[in-house]
């Protein structure tokens, strides 16, 4: 089958399409005709990117691990999924991804796809939703009537964070420039702050749960913000490294796979209370400038690699 594997000799992010052996699927498993694929350029620099789980050296990794397909075949032991079906979903951050006409998952990682949507916009779904749905309701114990403070609200992550946040009865205050004000309010946020105009902590104290997607300086300032006993909630890529405060590293989470949160998130795509935006679909041909970070971007959301060219 054809794939797009990471180079890593090369100066700059460079995937190369290359035949590789279909997977074979052990009990459990699931083979995924893959139709669309997101994309998250920091996954090129992430551990299991470049080691395996026994911790050796890994190479030539086929990247994408959110994406939206169809089911070509099921392993011995799987009962909740036929051949056929339309899936959105993860799979496991050290197997080959989904930038492959075929890639493996579980079905504990995996939901149907949500009616009416597109396989390039349900590809924009798992990781996001799923981070603010963990990270506020599960990690943050977000309650009906508490105050969050959602940092980077107009990203990825943080539009699906302002909405779920709304949904479960909080009041939402979040972080954005001026260019996207108006654009989060449509999504729920009660109050914005100009993070450029004017530093949060001048604006907002006693906060019961701080969400944060930006890390570094953002992060240290908001433990100011918190009211005795709230809540921090980072999944800034730099808080995992931290070594100086025990409180940062308590604070991180890496988003698990879930297929029940998976399948509730599609019913609220579905029925409209929850919403989400597709930067720009790109060809497999665009990959390498896509995880680059040189794509022209259009809008918000993520940036979505279409596997068309492998149909």
């Amino acid at each position: 089958m054809k794939a797009l594997r990471l180079q890593e000799s090369s100066p700059r992010p460079l995937l190369v399409e290359q035949e590789i052996a279909r997977p074979e699927l052990s009990n459990g498993e699931v083979l995924v005709r893959v139709r669309a694929v997101a994309v998250t350029p920091s996954e090129l620099l992430w551990y299991p990117t470049t080691h395996n789980k026994d911790g050796s050296p890994r190479t030539h990794a086929v990247p994408g691990h959110e994406f939206s397909g169809e089911i070509a075949e099921i392993g011995e032991g799987v009962a909740e999924f036929s051949p056929g079906e339309d899936v959105y979903g993860m799979n496991d951050w050290f197997a080959e991804g989904a930038l492959a006409e075929y890639c493996v998952t579980r079905p504990e990682w995996i939901a149907p796809k949500p009616n009416g949507l597109s396989h390039e916009e349900a590809a924009s779904v798992p990781i996001s939703a799923l981070t603010a749905w963990q990270g506020l309701l599960i990690r943050g114990r977000l309650r009906p009537g508490e105050h969050v403070l959602v940092h980077g609200g107009a990203g990825a992550v943080g539009l699906f964070a302002v909405q779920i946040a709304k949904m479960t009865g909080a009041h939402v205050t979040t972080t954005v420039s001026a260019l996207d004000a108006a654009f989060v309010k449509e999504f729920g946020a009660d109050d914005v702050i100009d993070y450029r105009a004017m530093k949060f902590e001048d604006r907002v104290r006693d906060v019961d749960l701080v969400f944060d997607t930006v890390g570094g300086d953002t992060l240290q300032r908001s433990w100011r913000v918190l009211k005795h006993g709230g809540r921090m909630v980072t999944i800034a890529a730099d808080s995992e490294s931290s070594t100086g405060d025990e409180r940062v590293k308590q604070a991180f989470f890496i988003v698990e796979p879930n297929s029940a949160q998976l399948r509730d998130i599609a019913g609220l795509l579905e029925s409209g209370k929850l919403r989400f935006t597709v930067d720009t679909v790109l060809p497999i041909s665009a990959a390498s400038e896509a995880y680059a970070g040189r794509s022209a971007r259009h809008g918000h959301g993520k940036l979505v690699i279409s596997a068309s060219e492998w149909q």
